[in-house]
């Protein structure tokens, strides 16, 4: 099979896996998205993913990011950061990525509004990412920080907050994400009942290639696929 086959086969799988995950908790298919996930994978892949159709990728550093972006990678689509940030690298992730996943803490939050206010024509979408399972080897906020940092980011110029983003930890028994993927919604719930108003919080990008039919039935909207699509990486 050629890449571009490989691909679109893989693809295909994992619509069908999200349709049966809708189906499960009745929920309409449309309101998922696929982020491909493209860190480590170079130039020629997804130009492939992009022939398959593929519209929205996710990367992981900014400086590859910003590599691949020169290199033309992402014309005519859009690319989220989905990794760590840190705050000296916000001046360049404004420029390169179209939304940010992972804000973590008040002080990204106000180093992306300062940048974005500085460099960007529209306010740069970003997710507050929830360590809701409190794992030591996770990033993201404590769930009790939430509503203090979602609050920030509803204030801070530049930005306009989509949604809530978490990253389940690795286990080999599919209750654990579960209950991480519950608890995201559960707190979305809440801080929306705090006063957060809930078109900033539509969006739940929740669910990686282990686990993304579990995320589906709990309600994500965005589900971040990398190996699932691509295939193992080198």
């Amino acid at each position: 099979m050629t890449e571009n086959s490989i691909i679109k086969h893989n693809l295909k799988a994992i619509e069908r896996k999200i349709e049966d995950a809708c189906r499960r908790s009745k929920r309409d298919p449309d309101s998922v998205r696929i982020m491909a996930v493209s860190k480590t994978f170079p130039k020629e892949i997804i130009l492939e993913a992009k022939s398959c159709g593929i519209t929205y990728f996710g990367e992981n550093r900014v400086q590859e990011g910003r590599a691949k972006k020169e290199e033309g990678a992402f014309e005519g689509a859009k690319v989220a950061l989905i990794g760590h940030l840190q705050t000296n690298k916000a001046s360049m992730a404004v420029r390169v990525f179209d939304e940010v996943q992972t804000v973590d803490s008040i002080r990204v939050a106000q180093a992306l509004s300062k940048f974005s206010e500085r460099y960007r024509e529209e306010d740069l979408p970003v997710y507050v990412q929830v360590n809701v399972a409190r794992d030591p080897d996770k990033y993201g906020c404590m769930p009790e920080e939430a509503l203090e940092l979602t609050e920030t980011v509803l204030e801070l110029p530049g930005l306009m907050l989509v949604g809530l983003m978490t990253i389940a930890p690795f286990s080999l028994d599919p209750q654990v994400s579960r209950n991480a993927f519950r608890d995201l919604r559960n707190l979305r719930d809440h801080l929306v009942d705090r006063g957060i108003p809930e078109a900033n919080l539509k969006e739940l990008s929740m669910g990686m290639s282990s686990d993304y039919e579990i995320a589906v039935e709990e309600g994500s909207t965005v589900v971040r696929i990398g190996t699932q699509l691509f295939g193992a990486r080198s």
